[in-house]
């Protein structure tokens, strides 16, 4: 719960710069992660083929293995499903992106895009 309040109060954010990943605890990877279908196709969840199927096929089949929480048709976005402690299901033990050459869009603009522009919720390990 602790974890969830920092995340929310951007305030407590420091200004991003990329030499604080390496001796963080990865608290970006705890935020909702949005994905598009192209998403989900680098990410290797879905093929070509499947996409063809329609959202509808995609969020019961992306659902069902625990992949996706929810879609939003407006913005045509899907939710990734968070772990028990609210991490990315991508994020290693070594607090590290499990698959960081095929990440999502949200992920690869952090923190340019996101809940504060050029800041992160950085805390030391």
């Amino acid at each position: 719960m602790v974890l969830k309040v920092f995340l929310q109060d951007t305030s407590t954010w420091v200004r991003y710069s990329s030499d604080k990943c390496q001796s963080c605890q990865a608290l970006c990877c705890h935020l909702p992660v949005e994905v598009d279908l192209d998403d989900l196709v680098n990410m290797e969840l879905l093929s070509e083929f499947e996409v063809e199927l329609g959202h509808k096929y995609i969020l019961k089949k992306l659902t069902k293995e625990k992949i996706v929480k929810r879609f939003d048709a407006k913005t045509e976005k899907y939710l990734l499903v968070q772990m028990g402690d609210g991490a990315c299901p991508c994020l290693g033990k070594d607090k590290r992106c499990t698959i960081y050459e095929k990440r999502p869009k949200t992920c690869r603009n952090h923190p340019i895009i996101g809940p504060r522009p050029g800041f992160c919720p950085y805390k030391k390990k």
